[in-house]
């Protein structure tokens, strides 16, 4: 489409925006869904034009529209999880697959080492971990290590931990990007020497339905923090149409908003890890519905939801 028929068919519509101002959470959002979609169309095609420049603008003015309610109400959090966090989702849908790619490709350089190096594992997981495990395995229950503390210290612990490493994962993207880089490649090299330490033990099966029960949401939530950090980076690497600084303001704020929105996916996290993971002789349905129930909320929370929020504002 040329631009000149993109801009006739699309102007009433954003000074509309312009001028009819709402207070409205659920309808602001949907005009930021709405620019944004325009917004991302007019970078492929004219990505160099003044079209881009203003919807730039209107955008950055509608995301701040989104923020402007101080009220602390149940309105307030309802909309930045219902709307807010899976726009976000949806307008940094790449750098989510990035932190995907980079994750699993990690994942299997694990897997590599840990096949080909003998002692990786143990330099990977240290001599204690290893040696602890191994005796558990003789004694026939090798995922003992989750009954060894009391549910609740367990699970404070652990939720700390991860909501640590999530912060520090995005606060790295400091870095030009390349600290969330380095903290996927280190989780992921550590989770393929994990399960590959399993499977070499004949556990592979019995690993994947005790250990992704918590795993599944917390793997899934540290590639997230890995996706914030690069968005956090991406200011400082590519300002577009922005000052630099502006920029960086920008997309710190987006990215604070996913680091900070995947805290309670965390928590949950540890709550399996705490007061579930235990019970590894669970029956087998259980296992996979938890499992299957929290690889479904992901894959709905973070890509289908976003992408129906999307279309709806297409129509």
């Amino acid at each position: 489409m040329r631009e000149a028929l993109f801009v006739k068919q699309n102007s009433g519509k954003w000074k509309s925006y312009e001028q009819r101002q709402t207070n409205h959470p659920d309808e602001v959002a949907e005009r930021f869904i709405d620019v944004t979609n325009d917004l991302a169309y007019a970078k492929t095609f004219y990505p160099e034009s003044k079209t881009t420049a203003y919807l730039n603008g209107l955008a950055s003015v509608l995301h701040q529209s989104i923020y402007k309610n101080k009220k602390e109400d149940t309105n307030r959090f309802i909309t930045f999880w219902k709307f807010e966090l899976p726009v976000l989702f949806y307008t940094y849908r790449r750098q989510l697959l990035y932190a995907l790619i980079f994750f699993v490709v990690s994942g299997a350089i694990g897997v590599l080492s840990a096949k080909y190096d003998d002692g990786f594992v143990r330099l990977i997981m240290g001599d204690h971990y290893i040696n602890m495990t191994n005796e558990n395995i003789a004694k026939g229950d090798p995922f003992g290590v989750y009954k060894q503390q009391e549910p609740i210290f367990m699970f404070l612990r652990i939720a700390a931990n991860n909501v640590y490493v999530s912060l520090l994962t995005f606060v790295s993207g400091i870095f030009l990007g390349i600290g969330p880089v380095f903290m996927l490649l280190r989780n992921g090299i550590m989770l393929g020497s994990f399960e590959y330490y399993f499977f070499s033990k004949s556990l592979g099966a019995e690993s994947i339905l005790v250990i992704w029960i918590h795993g599944t949401l917390e793997i899934s939530a540290i590639v997230i923090a890995g996706a914030a950090g690069l968005v956090l980076g991406q200011g400082l690497l590519f300002p577009k149409t922005y000052p630099r600084l502006q920029a960086f303001r920008n997309s710190a704020k987006d990215g604070t908003k996913i680091a900070v929105g995947i805290v309670p996916i965390f928590i949950v996290a540890a709550f399996f890890e705490g007061f579930i993971t235990r019970y590894t002789q669970m029956p087998l349905w259980l296992s996979i519905s938890i499992l299957g129930g929290s690889l479904a909320f992901i894959l709905w929370y973070v890509v289908i939801y976003p992408l129906q929020l999307s279309k709806r504002n297409l129509n």
